[in-house]
């Protein structure tokens, strides 16, 4: 059981990488966990992410590969946040090859841009850590936290004009790769429109299948 989970920011792959590693017991290899890690031990990439520059591709390879070595992804792994660009899957397929590991699917949750932006500029939270939605979990109170009162933020990332250039990144980047795993007939279509339970559904009934 391996698999690749992709689509624009804003398709839901966090929430259901979660249900898909509980269910299936599979290790959910997420990159952003991998250079959080990553930053503890290795100073260019900690010197990279405290930049805020892009890390190359060569590096990211590179710690992936890393991680596809270790005991705990034999029993299956779901990636997630790779590969973003046509180049990291061409290099995915020759460590795969190398490796003798084999991809099952890739997931490909689709959902309108204009979806997308919804979904993530009406995100609100608190100093708490609580979340909010101001069009599918909106607060009692307009702008305040129903738990402690306190007024609610829109993080940076989450502004529409941010979202709008997320989306154009995705589209130069990550959209080609639509074509070239179509191409490899592993890749299954899944309609990130709808909700969460239903998105789930397809998806578990494609790996139980």
């Amino acid at each position: 059981m391996n698999y690749i989970l992709f689509g624009p920011p804003g398709a839901g792959k966090g929430t259901q990488a979660k249900k898909i590693v509980e269910k299936f017991s599979i290790v959910h290899l997420s990159t952003g966990d991998m250079f959080r890690e990553a930053k503890k031990s290795d100073k260019t990439i900690s010197a990279l992410m405290e930049s805020g520059k892009l890390i190359s591709d060569e590096i990211v390879v590179d710690m992936v590969r890393k991680r596809l070595q270790k005991d705990d992804v034999k029993k299956g792994f779901l990636l997630d946040g790779f590969p973003r660009t046509l180049n990291q899957a061409q290099a995915l397929d020759a460590m795969l090859k190398a490796e003798n590991i084999k991809l099952d699917a890739v997931f490909f949750i689709d959902i309108a841009h204009e979806d997308a932006v919804k979904r993530i500029a009406g995100r609100r939270v608190c100093s708490c850590g609580a979340s909010y939605h101001i069009h599918f979990l909106a607060p009692k109170n307009a702008d305040k936290c129903d738990l402690c009162n306190s007024q609610l933020i829109q993080r940076a990332d989450d502004k529409e004009e941010t979202v709008k250039e997320r989306l154009k990144v995705y589209d130069a980047q990550t959209k080609p790769l639509i074509e070239y795993y179509k191409k490899s007939g592993i890749m299954v279509d899944i309609d990130g429109a709808r909700d969460e339970k239903e998105v789930f559904e397809q998806i578990a009934a494609k790996i139980e299948a």
